[in-house]
C-alpha cells in the first residue's frame, strides 16, 4: 500500500462478508491502566496493538512497571503496584531533570487523560510529553481539576496543554466536578483512578457527552473489583475503599472498528457478520447497529456474531443522536448519501474537538464529491445524492481515513490521503477490508 494514497477499489461483485476485527482499543486502555492500578499480576488476551496502545504501554514501562508484550499471542501481562509508581521509588528508574520518570502518550487521546489523572494523583513528579496532534486536543477541563483536587502541575509551554510536569499530589478538597462536553475520557480518567483518593470522594459531572463510555468504564471497573454508586444528584463515588484485584481478563473485539464493515452491508446489498460482536457487549458504539436497524437493515444475533442483513428496499433517512458514540458520526456521515432522504446526525459539536475537526473533514469531504451537507448548531444535516470521484483529506485522523473508504466501494475513483494514519487505532484495516469485500 502506497503510504501517501490508498486508491480505493470499487466492488463489481457483492458477496455475504464475514470478517474479525481486533480488540477494542477503549477496553485495551482502560485495562491497561486498571492493571497498573491493581494488586498483582494481570494477563489481557485479545489486546489490540497500535500506535495508541503502543505508546500506553511504553508509557508505563517508563514508568517502571513490569510489561511482558506478546504481539503474536496479543497479550500483556503487567504487574500492578496496588496504585504505586515504581519510578517514584527510585529503585526501578534513574531520576532525570529533577523528575521521577518522563513519559511521551503520542496522539493518544485515552492514554493521554488516563495516565494524566495518575500521574496528577501521585506524590513524585512525572514529565508528560505528546505529539504536536495531541498538544491542541483539549486537556485543560481535565488539568483544572486535577489542580483544584491537590495537583501540583507546571506548564513548559503553553498553560493547559502538552507538555508539563505533574504530581505532588496532596489532597485538599472532598469533591469535584468535571466538564464531559469535550470529552468524557475526562471523566473515566477520574472514575478509574479514584481509588487513589480517600474514601467517600465525590465526582460530580457537567454535560452529558459519551456517557456510553462512561458505563463500559464503570462496568469494567466491577469487573476488577471496585464498584461505584451514583448519588441522588448526579455524583460518583466508591461503595467500599479497596484496590482493584489482579485478572486474567479477556478484550472484546473492537466494535468502533467493526461499525466500518457493518456499514457495508447496505452499501453493498449484502449481509456482514463480524465474528465475537454482540449486541451485549461493553462498548456503546454498539448503538450504530440499532441506527442501521432503523435505516431498515436487521439485525440477527447469532452465536458467533451479529449479523446485518441489508434494507429489503431503499436506505431510510432520518434524523439520529450520535451523542454517545459519536466516532460513527462519520461512519453514518459516509453513507448518508446513499439514503432516500435526508440524514441528520445529531448533537454531535463536540466532534470539531477530536484528532482533527471532524465536522470541518465531514462537510468538506462531501463537498468534494458533490453531496450537500451543512452543519447547525452540532447538528451535521446531509441531503442524498450520487457522490463523484474525488481524493479524500484524512486531515491525519484514522476514523476519517477509514470511514470515507466505504463510499470507494460502490463509487470508481475514491482515493485516501494519507491512509498510514489508520495505525493509530487499526494498522492493518485496509489489508482487511481488501479481504473481506473483493
Amino acid at each position: 500500500m502506497n503510504n501517501n494514497m490508498y486508491q480505493v477499489k470499487k466492488v463489481t461483485q457483492p458477496h455475504p462478508i464475514s470478517t474479525s476485527v481486533q480488540g477494542s482499543k477503549s477496553i485495551t486502555n482502560r485495562a491497561l491502566l486498571i492493571a497498573a492500578l491493581s494488586e498483582g499480576t494481570s494477563v489481557l488476551q485479545g489486546v489490540l496493538f497500535s500506535d495508541d496502545s503502543r505508546h500506553f504501554m511504553q508509557a508505563l514501562i517508563d514508568l517502571g512497571f513490569f510489561v511482558s508484550i506478546d504481539e503474536e499471542r496479543k497479550t500483556v501481562t503487567i504487574v500492578g503496584c496496588g496504585g504505586e509508581i515504581p519510578a517514584s521509588s527510585g529503585t526501578t528508574m534513574s531520576r532525570d531533570d529533577d523528575v521521577d520518570a518522563t513519559i511521551y502518550v503520542g496522539s493518544a487521546g485515552t492514554a493521554a487523560r488516563f495516565l494524566t489523572a495518575f500521574l496528577g494523583l501521585s506524590k513524585g513528579r512525572y514529565r508528560v510529553n505528546a505529539s504536536e496532534q495531541m498538544k491542541k486536543r483539549p486537556m485543560k477541563e481535565l488539568l483544572v481539576a486535577l489542580e483544584e483536587m491537590g495537583s501540583k502541575i507546571e506548564y513548559e509551554e503553553e498553560p493547559y496543554h502538552f507538555p508539563f510536569v505533574i504530581g505532588g499530589f496532596e489532597c485538599k478538597t472532598s469533591s469535584i466536578t468535571i466538564d464531559v462536553e469535550k470529552s468524557s475520557q475526562f471523566l473515566s480518567a477520574l472514575l478509574i483512578t479514584s481509588v487513589l483518593l480517600p474514601e467517600n470522594f465525590m465526582i460530580g459531572v457537567k454535560g452529558e457527552h459519551g456517557m456510553a463510555y462512561v458505563t463500559m468504564t464503570i462496568r469494567m471497573m466491577a469487573q476488577f473489583g471496585v464498584s461505584l454508586e451514583k448519588t441522588i444528584s448526579g455524583s460518583y463515588r466508591r461503595r467500599l475503599e479497596g484496590m482493584y484485584r489482579a485478572r486474567e481478563y479477556d478484550i472484546e473485539p473492537d466494535v468502533s472498528a467493526a461499525c466500518y464493515f457493518y456499514a457495508l452491508s447496505p452499501l453493498l446489498n449484502v449481509p456482514v457478520k463480524v465474528s465475537g460482536v454482540h449486541m451485549n457487549c461493553l462498548q456503546g458504539d454498539i448503538k450504530l447497529l440499532k441506527v442501521l436497524d432503523r435505516m431498515g437493515c436487521q439485525i440477527e444475533e447469532e452465536d458467533d456474531g451479529v449479523k446485518l442483513l441489508p434494507p429489503r428496499e431503499a436506505l431510510l433517512g432520518g434524523s439520529y443522536d450520535l451523542s454517545s458514540f459519536s466516532d460513527q458520526a462519520l461512519t453514518l456521515a459516509a453513507i448518508a448519501p446513499f439514503a432516500a432522504s435526508k440524514v441528520c446526525i445529531m448533537n454531535v459539536g463536540h466532534i470539531r474537538y477530536q484528532e482533527c475537526d471532524r465536522i470541518r473533514a465531514i462537510l468538506e469531504n462531501l463537498s468534494r464529491m458533490g453531496i450537500l451537507a451543512l452543519c447547525e448548531d452540532g447538528n451535521i444535516f446531509i441531503l442524498p445524492g450520487r457522490p463523484k470521484a474525488c481524493t479524500v483529506e484524512t486531515y491525519e485522523d484514522h476514523r476519517v481515513a477509514m470511514a470515507f473508504s466505504l463510499v470507494g466501494t460502490v463509487v470508481d475513483g475514491i482515493k485516501i490521503l494519507n491512509p498510514s494514519c489508520t495505525r493509530k487505532t487499526f494498522e492493518n484495516y485496509f489489508e482487511v477490508l481488501e479481504e473481506s469485500v473483493y
